[in-house]
């Protein structure tokens, strides 16, 4: 069974997010932290912060572009705590 996953970075240098999707998560957040990925190569280290899996690719990528709506900014802000994760 092959997983989709739309995750949520946290940039410890600037303290912003970051908002994707992937099939293979542990490889991505690698990339992501060897400066191979364009949009977040200038804000390393990043540290994952929140992730869910879905079976459907277009679940996952539907699920990206809601957390980056304000909506989903709001809704990211009630669950996790920002200042005690990046520490």
């Amino acid at each position: 069974m092959k997983f989709y996953y739309t995750y949520v970075l946290l940039s410890l240098k600037d303290k912003k997010l970051y908002i994707g999707y992937a099939d293979d998560l542990i490889n991505r957040i690698s990339k992501h932290n060897a400066g191979d990925v364009e949009s977040t190569k200038n804000r390393r280290p990043l540290k994952l912060i929140y992730y869910e899996a879905c079976l459907i690719k277009e679940k996952a990528i539907k699920r990206e572009k809601q957390l980056k709506t304000g909506f989903g900014r709001s809704y990211l802000k009630k669950r996790v705590n920002y200042a005690t994760v990046a520490e």
